[in-house]
């Protein structure tokens, strides 16, 4: 078994300066928590390519959950289709974003318990903005993040659930941010759920899968 070295990962993972996909550079972007939360309900269960230009004509609709809780289900449906589930996607953002207002006088909570409360919210959303929206240390993990650590043997878990709360303990709290861009990242370039691509891995000394 390889020793895992996490310092040494996330510096070669930085180093290896993989392209972003254009959702992913947006979502860094941003800085806003309402534009995280929206823009993350629209990704979920849809691929970047598909998502990124939903989202940008989403925006052209509304930036502000003031804005958006005006704004006309068919025609949100209608901007942020082909993501899927758009039509679900196209009212849950509107009423969440009318719970925003008038529940928290138009101010994202910034916690994961409250955030927890809005409909189709999980934990992997929650965490994403309070790490990207509010600058808090918060471990969003996704489908590439579950993957990749467990691949690594950096933790031996089951679902990213499990991942995170393992994660909390023992990855170092300056990672905790920037830790899913990394992933996401070297997951959609390199190591891939089906034939990674371990002959181009950046930290392929360091995985147990490999060895």
């Amino acid at each position: 078994m390889v020793e895992v070295q996490i310092d040494k990962i996330v510096s070669a993972l930085q180093n290896a300066k993989q392209p972003q996909s254009e959702f992913v550079k947006l979502m860094d972007s941003f800085k806003d928590p309402y534009l995280v939360l929206i823009s993350c309900i629209l990704s979920l269960r849809t691929n970047d390519k598909t998502t990124y230009p939903a989202t940008l004509r989403m925006l052209e609709l509304a930036k502000t959950p003031q804005e958006m809780m005006e704004v006309n289900v068919e025609d949100l449906s209608n901007a942020i289709y082909p993501v899927g589930f758009y039509k679900n996607k196209a009212e849950q953002i509107i009423e969440l974003s009318k719970e925003i207002v008038e529940k928290y006088s138009g101010i994202v909570p910034n916690s994961i318990e409250e955030l927890c409360k809005f409909k189709g919210v999980g934990r992997k959303t929650a965490n994403l903005v309070m790490s990207l929206g509010f600058g808090e240390p918060a471990i969003c993990v996704d489908v590439h993040v579950h993957r990749i650590f467990n691949r690594l043997g950096y933790i031996k878990t089951k679902n990213p659930e499990e991942t995170e709360f393992a994660l909390r303990k023992i990855l170092p709290l300056k990672h905790w941010i920037p830790i899913n861009t990394l992933l996401v990242t070297h997951g959609q370039n390199v190591c891939k759920p089906i034939k990674p691509q371990c002959e181009k891995c950046p930290i392929v000394k360091h995985c147990n899968k490999y060895f």
